[in-house]
């Protein structure tokens, strides 16, 4: 889908009320599940919050609770994606500090083959 299209797409649905863009969501699932190659993958999380969403909706659950519930899920995925880079970051760290091997200050690097170093004492 291009750019233009997306944006389109979006600034209409942004105008609708929530009950309505449920319509629109039902209908564009109808779509995919008819006219798609593949169904479109969400992330573990994501794929969590749409079945609690799609739950709600099918127990008729009033949009403005749905809103609400779906906020705070969405508030706590954003929490889940920074604490998930936070953690990438740590071990990224870990590992290019494994990788030198070396305390600070000192260089890692040598001219000897591998099979020749000594670990570090």
């Amino acid at each position: 889908m291009n750019e233009v299209l997306r944006e389109r797409l979006v600034r209409k649905l942004e105008s609708l009320p929530d009950d309505k863009a449920y319509m629109v969501l039902d209908y564009v699932e109808f779509l995919e599940s008819k006219y798609a190659a593949r169904p479109a993958g969400a992330p573990a999380f994501q794929k969590v919050a749409e079945t609690l969403e799609d739950t709600m909706r099918a127990g008729r659950v009033p949009v403005n609770v749905i809103r609400g519930t779906m906020d705070v899920v969405s508030k706590a995925g954003r929490f889940m994606e920074n604490l998930a880079a936070a953690g990438r970051a740590a071990v990224e760290e870990v590992a290019r500090k494994a990788e030198t091997g070396a305390p600070e200050g000192e260089s890692a690097r040598t001219d000897a083959p591998v099979e020749e170093r000594q670990p570090p004492t």
